[in-house]
């Protein structure tokens, strides 16, 4: 274990958990790396807030939904107007901000003219008033909403960019390879969080943007728990001080990189995320991070090696950009090593930390294939996959996955993942199950 700290920023740990020991002939390195970053001041949230000097510069712009189905009912748009003030709240004084209204066409709502205001008692009061001039009407196009916010946000010298999208609809007036488009032009130049607003949009949309965009997505069934929930977001936003964190792994000669997932507090495959930073090492990105912990599971295939033989498998460090556009290394570190034995009862042991998350990817993965098979007809491969997905979270105490899993289907026993699927699921159901399934319960260490 190793860390770093410097004033008013996180003091950054990393932690390595796995089973070193591998049989004659062994290849496959596992572990959990846990990076925590605690220490760097984050009380004194919203505006006004007396540690707000000591913090880093942010830039926020809100994105929401403004096509002609937040009319129905009408008191959505009032939800969202409502929310998106709660969210202009929510900000500490000095916060660079924009509000954009979304249809098949982006619009500045407040401040306008291509600027971003600064958060203060009188910019709050003129966003509120902006906010009750937004009205519905016009399609979807959430690729330019991103966009607009991206050169919004890049107008600001500031160290965190962060955006917030709300949806309630599907992205019906630009094509799947334009929203992407967006995202690809959108990625590492800011963070984003989305959520769905009532049952008419689509998941897969919604969790692409998170994930692309190093964000959180959710679903708001209910309107009435937009502005609750907007102003969860706007505080973990504000929270963060640390941006554009990523995981460097430095491999020795003969070693390749068979994975790199976030998993937890939710499974985020990054392997194909990897840019290259030096001989034999390579960056995964993590976003920005404020008082928190997270796990990663990297798998590593190593060269065969003779019985008595250890090598360094890995190494995991912490880097940032440097003002100099060279990586800053935050010193924080963990090593993987690999060590060959003929000890049976060594070498077949799996850490528990690598098979807890191992059964949560697996859940994820079954949960999102259940429900695929189930849209489909397929009702007995249906219930195959959601009754694996009610073992694997009875048996590793993933009590809010049950819980939404059993609104899904009836448990008859589910320490055998035997299940019935119910005849009438709500929409709003299945989308949260769908919406959550990659959100995990952290290994007890």
């Amino acid at each position: 274990m190793a860390n770093f700290a410097k004033p008013d920023v996180p003091r950054f740990s990393v932690d390595v958990y796995q089973n070193e020991y591998l049989p004659e002939g062994g290849r496959e390195v596992n572990a959990i790396v846990t990076v925590t970053a605690t220490g760097g001041g984050t009380i004194g949230k919203g505006p006004g807030a007396a540690a707000a000097g000591r913090r880093p510069s942010a830039a926020v712009a809100v994105m929401v939904d403004c096509s002609g189905s937040m009319d129905y009912p009408p008191t959505k748009m009032r939800h969202a107007r409502d929310a998106t003030a709660a969210a202009v709240d929510t900000l500490r004084d000095g916060t660079r901000f924009a509000v954009i209204g979304g249809t098949h066409v982006a619009t500045e709502v407040y401040p306008g003219g291509g600027r971003l205001a600064v958060a203060g008692p009188a910019a709050r009061e003129e966003a509120k008033r902006a906010l009750r001039r937004l009205s519905a009407g016009g399609g979807t196009a959430i690729g330019t909403w991103l966009r607009l916010a991206d050169r919004l946000l890049a107008s600001a010298d500031v160290t965190l960019r962060h955006g917030v999208l709300l949806t309630d609809g599907r992205n019906e007036h630009e094509s799947p390879d334009d929203l992407r488009a967006a995202l690809d032009a959108c990625a590492g130049r800011f963070t984003c969080d989305a959520r769905g607003v009532g049952t008419d949009w689509e998941v897969k949309e919604v969790t692409a943007i998170a994930s692309a965009l190093l964000g959180t997505a959710d679903i708001v069934a209910d309107p009435a728990g937009l502005a609750a929930d907007f102003t969860r977001m706007m505080e973990t936003a504000m929270g963060k001080e640390v941006a554009d964190v990523a995981l460097r792994v430095w491999t020795p000669v003969g070693t390749a990189i068979r994975f790199v997932k976030q998993v937890a507090p939710a499974v985020e495959d990054l392997t194909g995320r990897r840019t290259e930073a030096g001989p034999r090492a390579g960056d995964y990105p993590t976003g920005s991070w404020g008082d928190e912990s997270r796990d990663y599971h990297l798998c590593v295939e190593v060269p065969p090696a003779g019985l008595g033989r250890e090598m360094l498998a890995a190494r995991v460090s912490l880097v940032v950009p440097g003002q100099d556009g060279t990586a800053q290394n935050l010193g924080a570190q963990g090593l993987v090593r690999a060590v060959w034995t003929d000890d049976m009862t060594a070498s077949t042991a799996i850490s528990p930390q690598v098979a807890h998350y191992t059964g949560q990817a697996e859940l994820a993965q079954v949960i999102k294939q259940g429900l695929d098979l189930r849209k489909v007809g397929d009702f007995d491969g249906a219930t195959a996959k959601l009754g694996r997905a009610v073992q694997l979270a009875s048996a590793s105490g993933n009590a809010d996955t049950a819980k939404l899993l059993a609104k899904v289907v009836d448990v008859v026993d589910a320490a055998t993942g035997t299940v019935r699927l119910k005849t009438r699921v709500a929409e709003a159901d299945e989308m949260t199950l769908e919406t959550r399934s990659t959100k995990t319960v952290r290994v007890k260490k």
